[in-house]
């Protein structure tokens, strides 16, 4: 089973511009987790694809494998899928290029999901975080996905799943962590699928693979380290760094 990992890296961003050429413990964002996960060991070869010559070439000049993809995707999914049209390859990780404190372990977890899929149902694999913020679990931004007893996919949404009905019931809630495991044939036929409505209302890519009837494979994980999403979030990393840099 070969395995890839794939790290899809725009340059443009709405609330943090240029945040992957941001700089990060003296590298930049986007180095730092290329090099992550190649540090794991878990890949038969890792990628950045971006529709921007200058990530490509911060990834090319330091000894890293860089794809030029269009710039007119719909998600993420769809710039992956471009990029592995000419790539032989079993699964597919794809892995945010602003999550630079990527683990090894969570990513350990999804490729062994298709290790154990012997009847091969599973077309993609994903994470979630249990989240106790109120402010978190109503903010439209934070993505909360819930699943059947056999850990499948039921839904992702905006909103808070469940809704909290029963003022004497306490649900649990669980962020999505947007890292997916792809069968490779799953994500070229997502890519050739029309949205339909869910996935138009949310804005959530991996609806239209549920509307689609395609099975996801949801695994609870613990913390993630620091994303970067903000200038703020920035600015925490390199805290995060300096103070291990302390202790060494």
């Amino acid at each position: 089973m070969k395995t890839i990992a794939v790290i899809p890296a725009r340059y443009a961003s709405t609330r943090f511009p240029a945040k992957l050429m941001a700089m990060l413990g003296g590298k930049t964002v986007i180095r730092t987790t290329y090099e992550n996960t190649v540090k794991t060991n878990l890949f038969d070869d890792v990628f950045v694809v971006t529709d921007s010559e200058i990530i490509f070439d911060e990834i090319s000049k330091n000894g890293g494998k860089a794809i030029m993809s269009k710039s007119t995707h719909e998600t993420g999914s769809d710039r992956i899928a471009e990029a592995i049209q000419d790539i032989d390859c079993d699964i597919v990780i794809n892995v945010q290029g602003d999550e630079p404190f990527v683990r090894g372990e969570a990513l350990g977890k999804l490729i062994n999901v298709y290790k154990d899929d012997l009847n091969a149902e599973i077309s993609l694999a994903t994470l979630a975080q249990e989240i106790f913020d109120i402010d978190e679990i109503n903010n439209p931004n934070c993505v909360k996905a819930i699943w059947d007893n056999n850990h499948f996919a039921l839904y992702f949404s905006r909103s808070p799943i469940p809704y909290p009905r029963e003022t004497d019931f306490s649900a649990r809630y669980f962020r999505h962590i947007g890292i997916y495991a792809f069968r490779r044939e799953a994500l070229l036929n997502f890519s050739k699928l029309p949205m339909l409505q869910n996935e138009k209302a949310e804005k959530l890519e991996q609806l239209r693979y549920l509307e689609y009837g395609m099975k996801i494979k949801v695994l609870e994980t613990g913390p993630m380290g620091i994303g970067i999403d903000t200038e703020e979030d920035l600015r925490k990393a390199n805290h995060y760094l300096d103070e291990i840099s302390k202790r060494n």
